[in-house]
């Protein structure tokens, strides 16, 4: 056990895919752990267990839970922190409604979101419910910064087996549009606090008619942090979306790609104009009847479809519409669901790469493979889309079984730069302007702005960014090639490259500092050569490059290995990225079959053990911790990982092997003799009953399951389905 409360290990709780997964692999891990008097604890981050946490007041004793983020939020500060995340929801308004609903049809009395809070209790029950949507966990675990890298082991093993990459054509009409101005990089300032300005702040609203009121207050600023604000205008964001729409080409598939479950408040609202536009007629002629079905654009063509459910007149009117339009890049063309369906449906950094990873193409409402207009209306991150396709276009598909890898460092700690998921964006509700006003007096930044503008404000610590550089200067020193991914032309990077400057002089290396579209080509140009190299980012294209590079040169961002060293001395091993889990789930239900890969699990279990061993000395862990990477290895050399389809092996199947090679090199190892004895035994029962396990783990596949929920499966009926073979449990057990 870790000194005072702490366990020595804590694995969180999560949704869909991953939770699944866990639910065979964790009872492995813990009866493992158990041998070497470690102790593995669980903390339940899951989207379902966050929403339960907020309402103990209409909750049973029975079903009330703790707030384990908050709890985790706590433990994280500790230097003895050793925490194991895997990937989570980052709730969308629609996830949020759907898990909503499933608790209360379990019996939870939770009470229904409320989109127009009248009553100051309504205004309260929104406040608990906002405070889980989006990227509400990662904010509050990340007490440092990211070194997100594929281990040696996955990346050799993706090199000698090679995944499908498309062929890119030179004249291939796929392309990246972004708005022309007046976007968020357009209109972003910047400023580091002095010591004079540090202190309280308050974000105000002075309306063009003399009215004044506080968006935000309460605001504390340090010296050194950097604060930025900035806003996108909607009708040029509007007149940007028309523009493209009519400038489509035939045989082009239309698509927007956001991120609307990490920007939980400007990203919906951009992904509604986009509907708004494509819709615009429908919209135009039937305004006043949506308004009484309580249709928000936000929402989606999927809302929209079952509101208008039953009447035969305005689905004959949307069919017109739409077929007038370019079609639509297409989520899943065979049920009909599209791009503009629902928010959380198209995630960039899951579908930009995607699209480049196939040769530039989507899939249309017809089924077909066609090139695709990729509209990405913020030109912050734009540009490193549009370099790439242009980069493939020039040299063709990455030869994936030569190229470097790509590896980064990315700034997080602290919340630093929560862009459009802070509660400090805002859509504006008339013309007027937005100022910072800090306590001494001065208006630190004041934009003019129109109704319905998105304005938002982000910062970043002076601690956290001496850290991030450090980090990259380390993970240079370890690699040869990098960058920091820093444009002088945008007013944010332009204070942080104030800092990136004498950091590196002091430290005596020379790392180019390069914007996203010029780092973007450095990169795949170094990548392509053969060579590694770390791309050292802040927050919001940390998390779109290591889904985008993972993607290509692996296939998988799910194998990536993140490791944040918490500033306070712990440590947070994050596993790859969850994209894909809502896909896995439905295959499990359908066909009790779950493709989902936890190798990155398995890495992160080896780092995690190691860190204890070095943190605590407890030197059975460093035995673990290196059995697990054997154990790695030979899961991948030997072809052990899921298969895609029913009556091949599956997740289940992989975390027996990874068990068995897991005890066999416990068992064979000679520096702890006690861990040597008790593993002996249970890796012969492994190897002896291989057939009867095997067996049993396949039985059940090609038919449906019932797990009791989604958001919130039940236990028994999860644990039966993931947990079929009673031999292989009892060893375990």
């Amino acid at each position: 056990m870790a000194n005072g409360d702490t366990p020595d290990i804590i694995y969180t709780q999560v949704d869909e895919a991953p939770e699944l997964a866990s639910h065979s692999l964790l009872p492995i891990i813990r009866s493992f752990a158990q041998a070497a008097d470690i102790d593995v604890a669980i903390r339940n981050i899951s989207l379902a267990g966050r929403v339960l946490s907020q309402f103990p007041d209409v909750l049973t004793d029975e079903q009330k839970v703790e707030d384990d983020l908050a709890v985790l939020g706590e433990i994280v500060k500790q230097p003895g922190a050793n925490v194991i995340k895997l990937p989570n929801i980052s709730a969308s308004q629609p996830q949020l409604d759907a898990a909503i609903k499933e608790l209360q049809e379990q019996g939870y009395k939770l009470p229904d979101y409320p989109y127009e809070p009248s009553t100051d209790a309504e205004k309260d029950i929104k406040a608990r419910y906002d405070a889980v949507k989006g990227s509400a966990v990662n904010p509050v675990l990340r007490e440092g910064n990211s070194d997100r890298r594929a281990a040696k082991a996955v990346k050799n093993y993706a090199k000698a087996n090679p995944h499908s990459m498309g062929d890119w054509a030179k004249d291939s009409k796929t392309t990246v549009a972004s708005m022309p101005g007046n976007d968020f990089f357009a209109n972003e300032k910047s400023a580091t606090i002095t010591a004079e300005q540090a202190g309280g702040a308050k974000i105000v609203f002075l309306s063009d008619d003399g009215n004044s009121r506080t968006l935000k207050d309460g605001l504390k600023y340090e010296e050194g942090t950097v604060v930025d604000a900035t806003f996108m205008s909607a009708s040029t964001l509007r007149d940007f979306i028309r523009a493209e729409i009519d400038s489509m080409e035939p045989g082009v598939l239309f698509s927007v790609h956001l991120k609307a479950t990490m920007m939980k408040v400007s990203d919906p609202i951009i992904f509604g104009h986009f509907v708004a536009i494509y819709l615009e007629e429908f919209i135009s002629k039937h305004g006043e009847k949506l308004k009484e079905l309580g249709w928000n654009p936000n929402s989606g063509i999927g809302a929209l479809e079952a509101k208008i459910e039953g009447d035969e007149d305005l689905k004959a009117d949307l069919k017109a519409v739409m077929d007038k339009q370019p079609p639509m890049y297409m989520v899943d063309s065979d049920r009909g669901i599209t791009n503009l369906h629902v928010s959380s449906d198209v995630i960039i950094d899951a579908s930009m790469p995607a699209v480049i990873r196939a040769g530039g193409i989507g899939w249309g409402p017809d089924g077909k493979a066609a090139p695709t207009k990729c509209c990405i209306p913020d030109n912050c991150y734009a540009p490193v889309y549009d370099e790439t396709i242009e980069y493939f276009k020039e040299n063709g598909k990455l030869d994936v079984t030569t190229c470097g890898a790509v590896s980064n460092v990315g700034l997080m700690a602290q919340k630093a730069e929560e862009y459009g998921s802070h509660p400090t964006t805002f859509e504006i509700p008339a013309s007027g302007k937005v100022r910072i006003v800090l306590d001494n007096g001065d208006i630190l930044h004041e934009h003019s702005v129109n109704e319905g503008d998105i304005w938002r404000s982000a910062t970043a610590k002076k601690a956290p960014i001496l850290d991030w550089i450090q980090l990259g200067i380390d993970r240079t020193k370890a690699t040869g090639k990098a960058a920091f991914w820093l444009d002088a032309n945008r007013a944010h990077d332009a204070e942080l490259i104030k800092y990136v400057e004498p950091a590196l002089k002091e430290a005596g290396i020379d790392i180019p500092i390069m914007a996203p579209r010029e780092a973007t080509r450095f990169t795949l140009e170094t990548m392509v050569a053969g060579e590694d190299c770390v791309t050292i980012t802040g927050n919001v294209l940390r998390d779109y490059l290591t889904d985008l590079f993972p993607i290509l040169e692996l296939g998988t961002s799910a194998k990536m290995l993140s490791i944040v060293k918490l500033m306070n001395g712990g440590g947070l091993f994050e596993t790859g990225a969850g994209g894909s889990a809502p896909k896995h789930v439905q295959q499990l239900v359908e066909e009790n079959h779950l493709r989902w890969d936890s190798l990155g699990e398995f890495c992160a279990l080896g780092e995690s053990l190691k860190f204890l061993a070095d943190a605590r000395g407890n030197a059975k862990a460093q035995v673990l911790g290196d059995a697990v990477d054997v154990a790695t290895q030979k899961v991948l050399e030997n072809g052990n990982s899921p298969e895609r389809k029913v009556g091949q092996p599956d997740n289940r199947t992989s975390h027996y092997w990874f068990a068995r090679y897991w005890a066999e090199a416990l068992a064979a190892q000679d520096t702890d003799a006690d861990l040597a004895a008790h593993f002996q035994p249970v890796a012969a029962a492994m190897v002896e009953n291989e057939a009867t396990i095997l067996e049993e783990l396949m039985a059940g596949q090609g038919e449906a399951v019932d797990l009791g929920g989604y958001y919130h499966p039940d236990e028994p009926k999860t644990f039966a389905v993931m947990r079929p073979s009673a031999t292989l449990n009892g060893i375990i057990d």
